[in-house]
């Protein structure tokens, strides 16, 4: 159980509430619940913990990622591919033979099918004829690719629109600079790119992927650049968390210790002023709190944040392979000593997922109060790696927490007490830990956006 300090902007008003994540109840002093029409539900499941003892299998997909392969014509910075050991590649002879092997395990259309790389148009030759033979054999599900944008062209934009795909485009608007190359740079690139999202972006179809490090820490920078771009006030950012620190590349991009406070301030501000309004996760994780507490959604009933501890989410390669997720390969081992090749498509029921812990084996996130709106950082982190990441992802979501709780109040959190880190208790950095200390310029910055 967290206790919350919170204060009415402009005013001195202070309230304290009660807050347990595992019972998802918000409630006052006097234990009254703060949210109305609370409906307990019965969906609620409890998951598979994932971990090296009790590794979760996996079924028939509703969600079927198929790797090509990691190769790309560009190298990113803090790509989360980047040190991963290369698999043998696939090509389009290895097609028919997957395609043909589909019905002996997918044995239900899955509702999704994405095409990830690398860059998945460096495979081309491959991904064409796939995915044309996917869309026949599952005409209803949803295909979906990721792209940097730099291959596209007319033809393959034609193609796009007439499969009915979903594209993310990766690009960090104004902080391109600090991942990688900038496909924008190039004229002919760039007009195939809006070609694409003029064509898509009324059909709810292409969102820009922007991911926020230490130098492109503005979401609110993020989305007058792409409305600048497209000239549309309401396009559509995917995306938009801070990164994790996969490799040494994530750690130089993440949050220093002392810039933990400013980022908490500047990414609440902008929040509140409506200049991050383009984002869905905004919009996702702050009304999926929302919901956890009109539904007392218990812990037990909550995976991991990607979803790939789930037993009806496979990522698989066209050699059958079946992975971790599609930002590994087969020749790739997790930090906890597991091979990221956990199993076959061929003996589905043997496959375990071992390479995975679940936010209930990691203390930080046991007694976190963001739990409900965090679901653990990437699965498969451990030791710095880790501890780096879930600093991150404390920072980025304690400011949707602050907004979820303001929004039903009326007052904004700035101190939280409880049995857990010390260094997190103070939001905004305002307190230096001592909430009882009268004061008027608790969050100063926030207020004069009100």
């Amino acid at each position: 159980m967290f206790k919350i300090t919170a204060i009415k902007p402009g005013t001195d008003d202070r309230i304290v509430l009660n807050y347990d994540p595992h019972t998802s109840r918000l409630t006052d002093e006097q234990g009254r619940d703060l949210v109305e029409g609370i409906q307990t539900s019965s969906k609620y499941q409890a998951v598979v913990t994932t971990s090296v003892e009790t590794p979760a299998g996996k079924v028939t997909p509703r969600l079927l990622k198929i790797s090509l392969g990691l190769s790309c014509n560009y190298e990113c910075e803090y790509c989360s591919q980047r040190f991963v050991p290369r698999a043998g590649e696939t090509n389009k002879n290895d097609i028919e033979p997957f395609l043909s092997g589909l019905n002996e395990w997918v044995t239900t259309p899955p509702e999704k099918v994405e095409f990830w790389g690398g860059e998945p148009f460096v495979y081309w030759k491959t991904l064409k004829p796939l995915a044309e033979a996917i869309r026949v054999k599952y005409p209803q599900a949803v295909l979906s690719v990721i792209t940097n944008g730099s291959l596209l062209t007319p033809e393959i934009n034609d193609w796009l629109v007439a499969l009915e795909f979903g594209v993310g485009i990766s690009h960090d608007g104004p902080g391109q600079h600090v991942r990688g190359p900038d496909p924008l740079d190039e004229p002919a690139v760039r007009a195939a790119i809006l070609d694409l999202y003029q064509r898509l972006a009324p059909l709810g179809r292409i969102s820009f992927n922007a991911m926020l490090n230490r130098e492109n820490s503005s979401r609110a920078a993020i989305n007058k650049f792409f409305v600048d771009l497209t000239g549309d006030e309401n396009v559509n950012i995917g995306e938009g968390s801070f990164v994790d620190a996969y490799d040494q590349g994530g750690v130089g991009a993440s949050l220093k210790p002392d810039e933990h406070m400013g980022y908490r301030i500047q990414a609440f501000s902008e929040l509140r002023g409506g200049l991050a309004k383009n984002f869905d996760l905004g919009h996702s994780k702050i009304a999926g709190f929302l919901e956890s507490l009109k539904m007392q959604r218990p812990s037990s009933a909550l995976g991991q944040k990607c979803g790939m501890d789930r037993n009806d989410a496979i990522a698989v390669d066209l050699k059958g392979q079946v992975m971790t997720c599609q930002n590994v390969s087969s020749k790739g081992v997790a930090p906890n000593g597991q091979s990221h090749l956990i199993g076959t498509v061929a003996d589905l029921a043997s496959v375990k997922l071992n390479t995975s812990t679940h936010w209930s084996h990691r203390s930080d996130c046991k007694t976190c109060p963001v739990l409900q709106i965090c679901a653990g950082a990437c699965m498969f982190l451990e030791g710095d790696l880790w501890e780096t990441t879930c600093n991150n992802a404390y920072s980025d979501n304690i400011v949707f927490f602050a907004a979820a709780i303001e929004f039903l109040t009326g007052y904004v959190p700035f101190y939280i007490e409880g049995d857990f880190r010390q260094d997190r208790k103070d939001i905004f950095g305002q307190v230096h830990g001592v909430p009882e200390t009268p004061q008027k310029r608790v969050i100063p910055i926030l207020l004069a956006v009100a």
